[in-house]
């Protein structure tokens, strides 16, 4: 690809390379050469019509905002996706053990820990250890 570059750049490299090819080759290498540039052609011309459509739905949409009465940042405040409630905070612990001078702490969700576990299998009730 930098050959090209080059080439492109400078006409009389250009020419000093067209000179090792034949006739055939380089008739080859322009009929090549004359496909990629029409293909690039469509290309841009594809492209400037999705410009040029998505301007006319930005144009349709700002037009149908204004005639809503909203501003954009209203508009925007109004999108905004809410978050969770809860999402990301920590729940304070609802039951509380005293097990050899060490203190454990469960929020009563999730599985149940398993200091809390043999507690409850001995045969006392979740109230015991509920914090007031």
């Amino acid at each position: 690809m930098g050959l090209l570059l080059e080439l492109a750049g400078n006409k009389a490299k250009a020419r000093a390379a067209a000179k090792e090819l034949t006739v055939a080759q380089l008739e080859n290498l322009i009929a090549g050469f004359n496909n990629a540039l029409e293909k690039a052609k469509e290309d841009a011309a594809v492209l400037e019509e999705e410009k040029a459509l998505k301007s006319a739905r930005a144009e349709e949409i700002v037009n149908l905002i204004a005639k809503s009465g909203l501003t954009m940042e209203e508009l925007a405040q109004l999108t905004t996706p809410k978050t969770g409630a809860t999402k990301g905070k920590t729940v304070e612990p609802k039951y509380r053990l005293v097990v050899a001078g060490e203190t454990h702490e469960w929020t009563g969700r999730g599985r149940t820990p398993k200091v809390f576990q043999e507690y409850f299998n001995a045969g006392n009730s979740r109230k015991s250890v509920e914090i007031k």
